[in-house]
């Protein structure tokens, strides 16, 4: 019988994308395990490309984990890249885990620590080896249209549509992007840019397809969302917009021809208003930021 390790993040996009280098790391420590990852359905199109898990079961977030939420019965090993509980481990503890790898079980939870680099140290104070640069799942060709994303999932990091629109008039060969609950907001973008129809892609595509835009994308202008983790994912290069949060904490690594535009304002990243931070950063910022990283 194969040795069974668990690992639970049933949250979104960026969140799993965050979680790649953890997730390498865990592959590389234990070859003998088959690693199964707890996460949403949809995101299963991303996971033949992260390389490091065996099988999937549909675990969806965001939001804490009810405890009974983790169909899965003793795991050799579970691992907790979800959060810091206690609805987490307790989910965890009820698989019956031989043994439990999470914060709140070992070491403390830290706050100001990057998303990537966090789940890395976790590991790392467990034994386990880890390389938090372990981000790519390719290189994109850049033959591809520029994409202007300007949903997010929480109108505090929601740049308005208007400035998104000036953005996307001022570049050559450009696709609005977001999913079927941000189609008012892609549209208006692409109206107001002046854009044909067959430009607004916002609700016609599945997550396969947006990896598969991204992956040819010859830049990425968006929020602070997942589609900004797989601009970084891809190599490609991306000026991303954070709000209420810092891109200390969730941006992309240094270098790599990314641009993260702050004013430097902390707030709440679930606010129902964009964030006043948010608002301050102009669109001639975002417009010389983008032809500076594609030059």
């Amino acid at each position: 019988m194969a040795l069974e390790l668990l690992v639970l993040r049933g949250l979104g996009l960026g969140d799993l994308l965050t979680a790649v280098p953890a997730l390498r790391s865990l592959r590389q420590a234990f070859p003998a395990h088959r690693i199964t990852l707890a996460a949403p359905r949809y995101l299963e199109a991303l996971l033949p490309l992260i390389g490091a898990v065996d099988d999937q079961v549909d675990v969806s977030g965001p939001g804490p984990i009810p405890m009974d939420a983790v169909p899965f019965e003793r795991p050799d090993i579970a691992v907790n890249l979800h959060g810091r509980g206690p609805q987490s481990i307790e989910a965890l503890r009820r698989t019956e885990p031989g043994r439990l790898i999470s914060f709140g079980t070992g070491p403390p939870w830290q706050d100001g620590v990057h998303e990537v680099r966090r789940w890395c140290d976790l590991l790392e104070w467990h034994g386990v080896p880890t390389d938090p640069g372990d981000l790519t799942l390719g290189i994109s060709d850049r033959t591809g249209p520029a994409i202007v994303h300007p949903g997010a999932a929480f109108p505090a990091r929601r740049w308005p549509p208007e400035r998104f629109a000036e953005v996307a008039a001022a570049l050559d060969d450009v696709i609005v992007t977001g999913n079927a609950e941000e189609v008012p907001i892609a549209a208006r973008v692409a109206e107001l840019a002046g854009l044909p129809p067959e430009r607004m892609l916002a609700g016609r595509t599945c997550l396969a397809d947006l990896i598969d835009l991204v992956s040819r994308a010859k830049l990425v202008v968006c929020g602070d969302t997942g589609v900004a983790h797989l601009a970084t994912a891809f190599c490609v290069p991306s000026v991303v917009l954070f709000g209420p949060v810092s891109p200390r904490l969730w941006g992309p690594p240094p270098g790599w021809r990314h641009v993260a535009l702050w004013a430097g304002q902390n707030g709440d990243p679930h606010g129902q208003r964009p964030d006043p931070g948010l608002l301050k950063i102009e669109v001639s910022e975002v417009v010389d930021a983008a032809m500076e990283v594609i030059s």
